[in-house]
């Protein structure tokens, strides 16, 4: 039996964790835009990959924000928005892998995983909830 405090408690790892990514996905869009991060060769661009991690993590924060203040309501918008952070994620790797810098790499192995964690744990949520 699952009581309110694990939900809770569940809830509250997955908004820290997707909050997180979220934060670090702003930080590596605005070390692309400004070029801080910049080299690889084509298919690379530091300004696409600055962009779609910024659009990136303005989705997961949004969905993180509504999570907070309604979780049981929420539930579709954060699933959504983590299955959308991974499809990006997996896009940005296939970029990464082949031209990509040593930190895009890094950043894309470790980010990765971490997402799957997150939705991994949230999808558990729902279904010890049922």
């Amino acid at each position: 039996m699952v009581t309110n405090r694990t939900e809770d408690a569940r809830s509250a790892r997955v908004v820290a964790l997707a909050g997180g990514v979220g934060v670090s996905l702003l930080v590596m869009a605005a070390l692309h835009l400004t070029h801080v991060i910049s080299g690889g060769g084509p298919p690379y661009d530091p300004d696409s990959a600055g962009v779609a991690e910024a659009v990136i993590g303005v989705v997961l924060l949004a969905a993180v924000y509504r999570m907070r203040r309604s979780p049981d309501r929420s539930w579709g918008l954060m699933l959504g928005s983590l299955a959308f952070a991974v499809a990006g994620f997996v896009v940005g790797m296939t970029f990464t892998v082949k031209s990509g810098t040593a930190v895009d790499v890094a950043y894309h192995a470790i980010g990765l995983p971490l997402l799957l964690l997150t939705l991994a744990m949230h999808l558990k949520r729902e279904r010890e909830r049922a």
